[in-house]
């Protein structure tokens, strides 16, 4: 990333996926550099069981039937599952993904989105979900 524009950097623990990928999806189009960190921590709505079937089952089955290792590639670092996410591949160059905090991006102050708190979004007594036990 260049030095001379500013670098947004979100601390992804406590944010619902696809409302946070929706509106960094939106900064990065706007011409923001967006950097994530601590991916791991991330939330999904909805009992864990639940998400389990849904995401991963049907995305790992997937294969080329003639030759696998030319096949789509699964990953299932919580870092490229929140990648993955985000739909558009023509801004991605200025947006990226890091589980934990690396290095040059642990002493930067990082924003809070409140439009896509899990606290401010989901009932106390709704189950949820982790990206990072997800990915397991």
């Amino acid at each position: 990333m260049e030095e001379g524009q500013q670098v947004l950097v979100l601390d992804g623990r406590g944010y619902l996926l696809k409302r946070l990928v929706a509106i960094m999806a939106k900064q990065v189009l706007l011409g923001q550099k967006v950097v994530a960190v601590r991916c791991e921590g991330i939330n999904i709505s909805g009992n864990f069981y639940r998400n389990k079937l849904n995401y991963p089952l049907a995305f790992l089955c997937k294969r080329m039937s003639t030759n696998p290792s030319q096949g789509p590639y699964h990953f299932q670092a919580p870092s490229r599952i929140f990648l993955l996410t985000m739909r558009g591949q023509d801004a991605l160059h200025c947006f990226k993904v890091f589980d934990g905090i690396p290095p040059p991006h642990d002493k930067k102050k990082r924003i809070v989105v409140p439009a896509a708190l899990k606290t401010v979004h989901l009932k106390a007594t709704r189950k949820f979900a982790y990206v990072g036990r997800m990915a397991q």
